[in-house]
C-alpha cells in the first residue's frame, strides 16, 4: 500500500453542531436541484432533506432523475419533478426563484460554467443591476464550531477592488448572520506594508481605507500577511496591531488561485469542514462538488438554508 502522504490530514471532517442548530431552529427551504439526474447529487439532497434543511425540487431529465433515485433507493414520488434537460435546467430554476417558488438553488450534475449561466446573467432576474455575486467559504477546524469565512475561492477569477468589495461586503453580512456581531475581516496580502511594486498590497490597502468608511459594522485590516491573521504572537513580534490580528472571522483573497489553494490546504490538510455559497443574488446558489464529502453537503446546506431566511427577510 502507498504510504499516506505527510500533508494530508487524518481527521475525519463534521458538520459544526452550531451552523446546524442555527438552520435547524429556520423553516425549512425549498432547494432547487439543478440536473438532478445523477446518484451524486440525490444523494446529497436526499441527506439534506433528511436532516430537516432542505424541501427538494428536482429539476432536469425526468428518465435520468427517476433512474439516480432508483439506483440508489430513493422514493421521490412526493417531490415536485420538472422535466428541463441540459441547460434548460438552470434556466427553470431562476423562473422559480424569481416567482418565489425556491428558497434556494443547488448544483447537480452539470459544469459550474453551464450552470451559473442560467443563474448569474442580469437576463435571468436574481441579481439587482450593477450587483456583484461573491462566494463565501464557512470553514471549521476540527474539534471548532468558529466558523472563518473565505471569500473568494470559487466564482470571481481575477476580481478587481470593486469586486473585492463587494465580496467583504457580503461576507460581513453572513457572518452577522451568524451571530459574529461586529466581524474581523482580512485582506490577505504577502506584506502588511503597502508598496507599489506588489499591486495586491496597494489594492488592499485601499479596499480597506473604503471599508473604513462603508463598512462600520467591522473592524477590516489590510494588507496583512498569513502570519499575523493567524498569530497574535507573530502580531506582537512584528508590532503590528489591530483587533484584526489572530482573531480573524473573514479573509478576502487577492484572487481564486489564492483562495481555491488556501481552502484545499485547509480541508485536504486540516481536515476542515467547509460549506459554501454564492451570495448577492435574489437566492442563495450552492456550489456542491463531487468531491465533496457528506459533512461539507451538509454544512453547506444548513449555509444556505441560514442565508435564504436572511434574504427572505429583507426581501419582505
Amino acid at each position: 500500500m502507498t504510504e499516506r502522504y505527510p500533508f494530508l490530514s487524518k481527521a475525519t471532517p463534521h458538520a459544526p453542531a452550531r451552523l446546524l442548530a442555527q438552520a435547524r431552529a429556520l423553516p425549512v427551504p425549498r432547494v432547487a436541484l439543478v440536473n438532478a439526474g445523477a446518484v451524486t447529487p440525490l444523494l446529497g439532497i436526499r441527506e439534506a432533506a433528511e436532516a430537516g434543511l432542505a424541501e427538494p425540487v428536482l429539476i432536469g431529465d425526468e428518465a435520468k432523475i427517476r433512474a439516480a433515485a432508483s439506483e440508489i433507493g430513493y422514493d421521490i414520488s412526493a417531490l415536485r419533478l420538472i422535466h428541463a434537460p441540459h441547460a434548460e435546467a438552470s434556466v427553470k430554476a431562476a423562473e422559480l426563484a424569481r416567482r418565489g417558488e425556491v428558497n434556494t438553488i443547488m448544483k447537480g450534475q452539470v459544469h459550474t460554467s453551464t450552470f451559473l449561466k442560467g443563474l448569474l446573467p442580469s437576463a435571468a432576474g436574481l441579481r439587482a443591476a450593477g450587483t456583484r455575486c461573491g462566494h463565501v467559504f464557512h470553514i471549521t477546524a476540527p474539534g471548532s464550531d468558529r466558523p472563518l469565512l473565505l471569500t473568494d475561492a470559487a466564482l470571481n477569477v481575477d476580481p478587481s477592488i470593486e469586486t473585492r468589495q463587494a465580496c467583504l461586503s457580503h461576507a460581513v453580512v453572513l457572518a452577522q448572520t451568524l451571530g459574529i456581531a461586529r466581524p474581523k475581516a482580512a485582506l490577505l496580502a504577502p506584506s502588511e506594508d503597502a508598496t507599489p511594486q506588489i499591486t495586491n498590497t496597494m489594492e488592499s490597502a485601499a479596499i480597506a481605507a473604503w471599508a473604513e468608511a462603508n463598512l462600520p459594522q467591522a473592524d477590516v485590516a489590510g494588507p496583512i500577511a498569513m502570519d499575523l491573521i493567524l498569530s497574535k504572537k507573530a502580531a506582537e513580534v512584528k508590532g503590528y496591531t489591530s483587533p484584526v490580528a489572530g482573531d480573524a472571522d473573514i479573509i478576502v483573497t487577492p484572487n481564486i488561485t489564492t483562495g481555491n489553494a488556501l481552502f484545499k490546504l485547509m480541508v485536504l490538510g486540516m481536515g476542515c469542514c467547509a460549506g459554501g455559497l454564492v451570495v448577492g443574488a435574489r437566492v442563495p446558489i450552492l456550489l456542491t462538488s463531487r468531491s465533496q464529502e457528506a459533512a461539507a453537503r451538509l454544512a453547506s446546506a444548513a449555509l444556505g438554508m441560514i442565508a435564504a431566511h436572511q434574504a427572505k427577510q429583507g426581501q419582505s
